[in-house]
């Protein structure tokens, strides 16, 4: 008999989702991170109401709302002119959360529901299916011991090293760039956020909780942007606008690509999350897409319990779907914030002004309200 329903490869904040929703029905879930200690470096912040809806699914969307900031709505601007303005409306809220900080009440969550679930610095080495039941190979530092589950769910990210062994193929899509970012304090005290599509390329400016911003400037890494000077000297370059930043601060640079998985799921062993697919961080839709998926997977993995037998092809062509169209809008934003001059410039500006007249989608801030996911 297996020694657990469910092992869970990595504790990132849809791993600890997922832990926590199946905690929640009294499954025997233990999730494995390679890390000792919790992830606090500077992620996604974007929760907009799918992934609100599964932070509410699992018990700590309260929590949540009352440290988020509600984005008021957001501006794009261009060469000093409004080109689209909107509001978010309260039955569609754009929230705005640290992850480590999601990712504490997380953890705290699922300690409350399953005491010891959660083994940091467990490394899995591998994993596999054994037909009736799945081993999976861990290194706690002491040598190797095998912990076997009904079922495995792979979410160690988009390098996972799991997916790799496993042979599943990671495919392409259009959607890349390089980008700097920094959070910085910031006592302005407006709740919108405001995207520069500039010539020289795409300027983002979003509001966090505690009086703090994030910037972030697209760039072709010709000019190194890894100190706070270069970045803010950039800013100018592109908006006119120099703000001021502490100089001892150092901005995050990092490339985007976008990938999915060939299969999401083979027999008993599931890919979740950024290991099933890599969507651009433009829009927050990354962190909101693997929550959703959490919520088809603990649907999908307690039917399998109860057949005791694995059946994910309706989680997996959902979730294959849902990635699809994320990494599609991402790649067409993505394209918008990209350098123009001259007539491409002018063609940009013209489809801002009509995607920004459409209420509620939020498309033209780039803060895309995801639907349908």
């Amino acid at each position: 008999m297996p020694h657990h329903d469910v092992v869970i490869v990595g504790a990132g904040p849809v791993g600890l989702m997922l832990a926590c929703l199946l905690a929640q029905r009294e499954v025997d879930v233990v999730v494995c991170e390679r890390r000792p200690d919790a992830d606090t470096r500077s992620r996604a912040i974007g929760i907009h109401r799918p992934g609100l809806d599964a932070l509410d699914a699992a018990g700590i969307g309260a929590a949540v709302r009352s440290e988020a900031l509600a984005l008021e709505g957001g501006e794009v601007r261009s060469r000093g002119r409004m080109l689209a303005e909107l509001d978010f409306a309260p039955e569609r809220p754009v929230l705005v959360l640290p992850q480590r900080r999601t990712d504490d009440l997380l953890r705290h969550r699922l300690g409350v529901l399953a005491r010891g679930a959660l083994r940091q610095g467990h490394v899995a080495r591998s994993v596999r299916d054994e037909e009736e039941f799945v081993r999976v190979a861990v290194d706690a530092g002491h040598g190797l011991r095998e912990i076997t589950g009904s079922f495995a769910v792979i979410a160690d990210g988009v390098h996972s090293g799991i997916r790799e062994q496993l042979g599943i193929d990671w495919r392409e899509h259009p959607g890349a760039g390089r980008y700097s970012m920094i959070d910085v304090p910031d006592d302005a005290g407006r709740a919108r956020a405001v995207l520069h599509c500039e010539p020289a390329g795409l300027v983002e400016s979003f509001p966090m909780p505690g009086a703090r911003r994030r910037w972030v400037v697209r760039h072709d890494g010709a000019r190194p942007l890894d100190t706070a000077t270069a970045f803010c000297s950039e800013i100018e370059r592109r908006t006119g606008i120099r703000p001021a930043f502490p100089d001892d601060l150092v901005p995050v640079v990092f490339d985007v690509t976008q990938h999915t998985a060939a299969a999401f799921a083979d027999g008993r062993i599931v890919l979740l999350g950024d290991a099933a697919h890599e969507v651009s961080p433009i829009g927050g839709q990354g962190m909101n897409l693997g929550w959703a998926d959490a919520v088809r997977l603990a649907a999908g993995i307690i039917r399998g319990l109860e057949r005791g037998q694995p059946d994910f092809r309706s989680y997996a062509r959902r979730s294959a779907r849902a990635a699809r169209r994320a990494q599609r809008r991402a790649a067409f934003y993505m394209s918008m914030g990209a350098p123009a001059a001259g007539a491409p410039l002018v063609m940009r500006e013209q489809v801002i002004r009509v995607l920004g007249s459409r209420p509620l989608r939020g498309c033209a801030s780039g803060l895309i309200t995801m639907r349908g996911v």
